[in-house]
């Protein structure tokens, strides 16, 4: 078979995949498990390219990353704890996932050490069971709380931080959102906090990633403060919102993705204005970021913004490889150019 019906034989099956997944290991784990991570290091994004600037953003470095460990994959979102080291994050598959990422003299990400899982509990303190209970999607964090999404049987909940046992039991919030309104597998992909010096003052935003209202934009909302109430995002080109993060002005990103037989996977990110985020508001905005099947990409899931130690704004992804072997864990990492 040569390369290009390779190609174009594994697009296809990604593209299946996304559509029907192979069912995921579920969180069977009891208590803290490490995981040795074998890196493997991603010094161009565009292959076959030493191209570094795209869009608004300067490619930096990646990793894929790959464990023995059954229970490591399906990553759905992923946030520094600090400037660009430690990492927590959870799994469509009912886990937490901790770690440090290391760099080289350069700043540039080289490897992950200190990685551990651990499935998420429910209330009455016992591993979540069964893909419904565990498909945690979108994770916020701030001082010493995780917010956390989940799909299927949508609901928010809060978590406290607990980075050594990870026994955190949920404290479940108001659906900002009628759940007559949330999809199946569509719900809330993202959340985030604003900064507490933006318009929305440090409240949290939710977005769900394809439930639609009648004009088929994709219902958000602010859950807290003076801009409390719901919002839409305008959805464009069949694209579904995967994550979010909000850069230190206020503007909100989010992470885009969509699967096709004839283009394959495709991503994008999209840059909001802070002051558009209004209660009943439909806002749209510029993408920052465009890619496709001649980058370094996957079924990327989570986005996190974070400020580095030498000032600059970075943007950080991670795929979630869903469970498959023709899939990949990517983490890919970008300096914002402004």
């Amino acid at each position: 078979m040569n390369r290009m019906a390779l190609l174009v034989w594994r697009i296809r099956f990604i593209f299946l995949l996304a559509l029907f997944p192979v069912p995921p290991a579920q969180a069977q784990t009891d208590g803290v498990a490490p995981a040795v991570i074998t890196a493997r290091l991603v010094s161009h994004f565009r292959i076959g390219s030493a191209q570094t600037r795209f869009g608004s953003l300067e490619f930096v470095g990646g990793l894929e990353l790959r464990s023995r460990n059954p229970d490591f994959g399906g990553m759905s979102a992923f946030r520094y704890l600090d400037a660009g080291q430690s990492f927590l994050g959870i799994t469509d598959t009912g886990f937490w996932y901790a770690g440090v990422m290391r760099r080289d003299i350069k700043g540039v990400p080289v490897s992950v050490g200190n990685f551990r899982l651990a499935p998420i509990q429910d209330a009455d303190g016992n591993a979540v069971q069964g893909k419904r209970n565990a498909d945690a999607e979108g994770m916020a964090v701030a001082g010493g709380t995780v917010t956390v999404s989940f799909e299927r049987v949508h609901r928010i909940a809060e978590f406290d931080l607990d980075l050594k046992s990870f026994a955190s039991r949920p404290r479940e919030l108001p659906l900002p959102v009628p759940k007559s309104e949330l999809r199946n597998n569509r719900g809330f992909e993202t959340l985030a906090y604003a900064p507490a010096t933006s318009p929305l003052k440090g409240a949290r935003v939710a977005v769900t990633e394809k439930s639609i209202n009648r004009a088929g934009d994709i219902y958000a909302a602010v859950l807290e403060g003076p801009g409390k109430g719901i919002f839409f995002v305008k959805r464009l080109d069949s694209f579904d919102i995967s994550d979010g993060a909000f850069l230190p002005d206020g503007d909100l990103l989010l992470l885009e993705r969509r699967f096709s037989l004839a283009s394959g996977i495709r991503l994008r990110i999209r840059r909001i204005a802070a002051g558009d985020i209004k209660p009943g508001a439909t806002v749209d905005g510029p993408f920052i970021l465009e890619a496709d099947m001649r980058d370094q990409i996957d079924n990327m899931e989570g986005l996190d913004v974070w400020q580095a130690e030498d000032g600059s704004t970075r943007i950080s992804m991670i795929s979630d490889d869903n469970n498959s072997i023709l899939q990949r864990n990517l983490y890919l990492e970008f300096r914002l150019a402004e």
